[in-house]
């Protein structure tokens, strides 16, 4: 489990920049994944060895200057709700505006790590300029450019600093499904008409996470633990359709699972924000399995099934390898198998493969269909191993690794998916030096 760090702030003071910035140096790295994010607001982030993940709710508004004098104040008030710390941006360049003033109001009433970061400090005399910020009385800033980075070293240390510790309890091995989803797609009613009224529980743990609720699971010869987003408390004053929202409590649960169980809500279709949260457990190495619910409330002929199947595959792709399944909470059809898929996709997240085993099925294909050659350089594969990750990683040894494009690493990925099966796993493939 990672914190949380919100950034909030006006819009144009370059809380993108500065976002982009804090997680680029990470991504470059760990993410060079194929495919693109598609949700540029979140990303992982760490300093010093400790991981966050950082938002940047400035991303989730949309619309003119008047619609977001009444959305930051939301924005800003989840921040609040659900970060463990906040860094508050503002532009040297337009000095203390009234909507900044607005969002040190809320902020000075918080009792969280609140950053002041004053952006655009690329010369020495706009240090001057900056100290006009202290009159928002959120005590010590930072000034940072974050089109260059100079400063950032020293906000992240003092953000490091701040950051609560993350409670790591000492879990029993027992598989975590997070239910998630956007808002009244029916993820109460799934976990009800799983519970069932009779409640099959042996007991009832408020999760590591301040919010989502862990309800162990004992039915039907399967035992799990169910991370519940739904029954998290609601905010009076939050309105529910807020992307934002359901992003930020998406984030807790999925973190903190093995298995996520994506409601989608079959009228409503797989719109962009339940994409948002496919992409998070995707890129957060999850298993996953999408469960259409309210099936029961659509109109079908012989082929609904399969063109709202096909439909969902192309907004996922190039990770298609995702169980379906079509169920109804309400007359609790399908349900069951719902579960026996979850319980399927953990197992084959927690698969290995034995070494000797993958090099005899992997390396034959690879002779039969070696990488294409580069500037007359032939590749050559000669070994191959899992890595002892959580989730299903692969090394391939080759003499010039720096050569192998995408495209090959998705027929290696899609060969490993044929062979073993991977169905509903993100699995990453590296290819390195011998």
């Amino acid at each position: 489990m990672s914190n949380i760090v919100a950034i909030v702030g006006r819009p144009n003071v370059g809380k993108s920049t500065l976002f982009n910035r804090m997680i680029k140096r990470r991504e470059a790295i760990v993410d060079s994944v194929s495919g693109v994010t598609r949700d540029r607001h979140y990303g992982k982030s760490d300093w010093n060895g400790k991981e966050f993940s950082l938002i940047d709710t400035g991303g989730y508004v949309v619309g003119s200057d008047d619609i977001f004098e009444q959305e930051i104040d939301k924005q800003v008030e989840l921040a609040i709700d659900e970060a463990d710390a906040i860094l508050f941006v503002v532009d040297v360049e337009a000095g203390i505006t009234g909507m900044d003033e607005e969002v040190a109001n809320l902020l000075r009433r918080v009792n969280k790590p609140v950053l002041l970061v004053v952006n655009k400090v690329d010369a020495a005399n706009r240090l001057h300029d900056a100290t006009e910020f202290y009159s928002l009385g959120l005590g010590e800033y930072y000034p940072i450019a974050s089109i260059n980075g100079s400063g950032t070293g020293e906000m992240l240390d003092a953000l490091i600093e701040a950051l609560p510790d993350v409670e790591e309890k000492e879990e029993e091995n027992l598989p975590r499904f997070a239910v998630v989803g956007r808002p009244n797609a029916g993820k109460s009613s799934l976990i009800n008409a799983l519970i069932g009224e009779d409640r099959y529980i042996v007991t009832d743990i408020a999760g590591t996470t301040r919010d989502a609720i862990d309800t162990k699971y004992n039915r039907f010869g399967f035992e799990f633990n169910l991370v519940d987003t739904a029954g998290i408390r609601r905010k009076a004053k939050v309105k529910e359709d807020l992307e934002f929202y359901s992003v930020m409590r998406s984030i807790r649960a999925i973190e903190h699972s093995d298995v996520c169980l994506l409601v989608v809500d079959a009228t409503r279709g797989f719109d962009s924000q339940v994409q948002n949260i496919f992409w998070l457990a995707e890129k957060n190495h999850k298993g996953i399995v999408i469960l259409v619910n309210k099936w029961d409330l659509v109109e079908k002929n012989t082929s609904t099934v399969k063109e709202f199947e096909q439909h969902i595959r192309q907004q996922i792709e190039p990770f298609t390898d995702v169980p379906i399944v079509f169920i109804s909470a309400l007359t609790k059809q399908r349900i069951f198998k719902a579960i026996e898929t979850a319980v399927q996709v953990y197992k084959n997240r927690s698969h290995r493969v034995p070494t000797s085993k993958l090099n005899d099925v992997m390396l034959p294909i690879i002779e039969n269909t070696p990488p294409p050659a580069y500037k007359g350089k032939y590749i050559k594969i000669k070994f191959c191993t899992q890595l002892p990750t959580a989730y299903p990683q692969f090394a391939f040894f080759a003499n010039l690794p720096q050569y192998i494009r995408d495209p090959y690493r998705r027929f290696v990925e899609n060969k490993l998916r044929e062979q073993f099966d991977y169905t509903g796993v993100p699995i990453q493939v590296y290819f390195r030096k011998k």
